[in-house]
């Protein structure tokens, strides 16, 4: 699959309403579901080269509206991976002691470390996000916290961080009708709540602001990648792609053995 019409390359004339939510009217779903099962595999055979290589380090940003299948793409595109070297990391209200420090402070101790991969489930793009649309900090500090996110993320790349960030992007209808299917379904009472139907009522105002936010912090180090998420089969085998063909770019090697191998004999 060609992924390069996801990444966001357009800067200020990004705008998010021109990206479609749906798959191609020819997208076949049974391919599609052989394809992630095949890049699965993939995934699992080059985290685990990356684990016994311990030279890369690859930072994946999740970012969506509720509803829109966070969860549900760690699970189908991340399955298969071993513990050992992988880490999903949610953010959630911040408590009071993340507070009192600014708020890039709880974010830096879960990037990743050699040979890891760490999935941000929500991230510090909630400062630009819930923190703007409840005005939770004054405009104008908002508005210099994007160069503050740029400059954070390309530290982390200078110092040896893989980082892409994926915005997944449903329409509202779609949401509407995964929030009833929580409602209607009691085993998935549990994941409904009031605040979600109160966040919906800003949906135009968070449209705005993921748009603003992924124009100004879709770097060439740093990308963007929106993924129409209407479709959750779809959305799987994009975001694989995007893994695999990042983790392939890594050109890993598996360590050289201890000398003297050939000689030992297991009685």
């Amino acid at each position: 699959m060609d992924t390069s019409p996801f990444r966001v390359t357009l800067g200020k004339e990004f705008s998010l309403a021109d990206i479609p939510t749906d798959a191609p009217e020819d997208f076949d779903k049974h391919v599609s579901k052989k394809t992630v099962k095949k890049l699965t595999k993939q995934i699992r055979a080059l985290q685990e080269l990356m684990w016994a290589e311990q030279k890369h380090r690859f930072l994946v940003v999740l970012q969506a509206i509720d509803t829109a299948g966070k969860d549900g793409t760690i699970r189908a595109v991340f399955g298969r991976a071993n513990p050992q070297g992988f880490k999903v990391q949610p953010f959630k209200r911040p408590t009071e002691i993340e507070l009192s420090h600014d708020y890039l402070w709880r974010v830096h101790p879960h990037v990743p470390a050699n040979g890891e991969i760490v999935i941000f489930n929500r991230s510090h793009y909630e400062d630009v996000l819930v923190v703007k649309i409840h005005d939770y900090a004054p405009a104008e500090l908002i508005e210099k916290r994007y160069a503050h996110i740029r400059n954070f993320e390309q530290m982390l790349v200078d110092e040896g961080t893989t980082i892409i960030k994926i915005f997944l992007h449903i329409t509202k209808d779609e949401q509407k009708r995964r929030l009833e299917d929580r409602l209607n379904q009691p085993k998935k009472n549990w994941k409904f709540e009031i605040s979600d139907l109160k966040e919906r009522g800003y949906w135009e105002q968070y449209q705005d602001a993921f748009e603003t936010m992924i124009q100004r912090t879709s770097t060439k180090d740093a990308p963007w990648y929106v993924i129409p998420a209407n479709s959750k089969k779809y959305r799987n085998e994009i975001i694989s792609s995007i893994i695999v063909e990042t983790m392939e770019s890594f050109n890993m090697q598996w360590p050289k053995p201890a000398e003297g191998l050939e000689d030992i004999e297991i009685e």
